[in-house]
Parts: structure tokens; sequence; C-alpha cells
């Protein structure tokens, strides 16, 4: 497979992974830490550190806003479940000890 048709596909699976986060907000950022030791936030993160990589330099609020779908207030406050300081606890003692 050449290198152009690779990244297509790439793309294409990242385009499908993100809609299915936006089509699916009832699963908390917590729930997808807790499983798989990443969340929304996370792949912010890198894809504004992509982007510096690439020269486009796109901000961490705005990367949010393509990750999301929507400014992260506005999703924060149609979807984010209060979670209780005990689960958060334990999911601040997990990554402090990496």
């Amino acid at each position: 497979m050449d290198n152009n048709t690779k990244e297509k596909i790439e793309a294409a699976t990242f385009r499908r992974l993100l809609k299915h986060f936006q089509e699916n907000p009832n699963v908390q950022n917590i729930d997808l830490m807790e499983l798989a030791d990443f969340c929304r936030n996370c792949i912010s993160k890198w894809y504004s550190e992509e982007s510096s990589k690439n020269g486009n330099n796109i901000d961490y609020d705005n990367a949010r806003e393509i990750v999301y779908g929507m400014p992260y207030k506005d999703w924060k406050e149609k979807y984010q479940a209060e979670q209780s300081s005990e689960r958060i606890s334990k999911l601040n003692d997990k990554f402090h000890k990496h």
C-alpha cells in the first residue's frame, strides 16, 4: 500500500472515531480513562501537538472543539455527568503513579 492511500485510510478512520465519540456523549471521559488510559481530551492534546509539528499550531481549545464537535464548555454543560470524588481520586492515583 502506498503512503498516500495509507494516510487516506488513517484519516478516514480517525474521522470515524471522532464521529463515534460525538454520537456517544453518554460515554464519559472518566470511563474512557479508566478503561483505555485516554479520553477525548487526550485526543485533543495529541491533535494540537501534531498540528504544531506540521506547522499549523492549532491550540488545545480549538483542537477540543474539533474532537468534541462543539466548544468544550458546551459539551461539558450538556453531557458531562457528575462523578464521585472517590472515582476521581482513584483515577488521579492511577495516573500519578506513572
